[in-house]
């Protein structure tokens, strides 16, 4: 059983030039990002209270994305950057979305793997601005980020080997492998995580 997965495409430096160009904004779209994980993770809670065998670790995760909000806000406090008056629309989270089944059991899978692979191109981004900081405390900040985002990405594959078949899981993984893809490769390179 394999629980990782590969991106089918590399973020391209065009983007971390993008992000380091504009760190502010970037902050606050990262921060934006984080409530919107916390918040999601929360909302399997309320939408599949039947699927006791994962509450606990979405639970959990819930509680260390908005653990990562608090960081991100404190390190925009003391920047003296403001917090969005509101969280702007994410076109790639939103094209993702659209691709999905509508049965409840297919979309709860669905969901699950598309949280897989967004919180993978996370950690995937997280590594490039990491490696991309002069100031030695964002750098491990942005590691430790990239480290939480993979376990993250690995925890939503296992939540779907709880209630589908393997070959089922990994066929559907691979498909929305290749169009997160094409979304990503599509869309406007900005100072954002995605």
């Amino acid at each position: 059983m394999k629980l990782t997965l590969e991106l089918a495409s590399e973020s391209k430096k065009h983007w971390i030039d993008a992000v380091m160009n504009d760190f502010d904004q970037f902050l606050q779209d990262h921060a934006d990002c984080e409530r919107k994980a916390s918040a999601m993770a929360m909302s399997f809670v309320a939408k599949y209270p039947d699927r006791k065998e994962i509450i606990p670790e979405l639970i959990e995760t819930g509680i260390e994305e908005l653990e990562h909000f608090q960081m991100v806000y404190k390190i925009m406090a003391e920047r003296g950057i403001p917090l969005s008056h509101s969280i702007g629309e994410d076109l790639y989270l939103k094209a993702l979305l659209k691709l999905c089944h509508s049965g409840r059991n297919e979309r709860f899978m669905d969901r699950l793997l598309i949280a897989s692979l967004v919180e993978t191109r996370g950690a995937e981004r997280f590594k490039m601005v990491a490696d991309a900081q002069t100031d030695a405390e964002m750098a491990k900040f942005y590691k430790m980020l990239w480290v939480s985002e993979a376990k993250h990405g690995h925890i939503y594959v296992k939540m779907a080997l709880n209630y589908f078949k393997e070959d089922e899981v990994y066929a559907r993984l691979a498909w929305w492998v290749k169009n997160e893809a094409e979304i990503l490769d599509n869309l406007e390179i900005r100072p954002a995580l995605h």
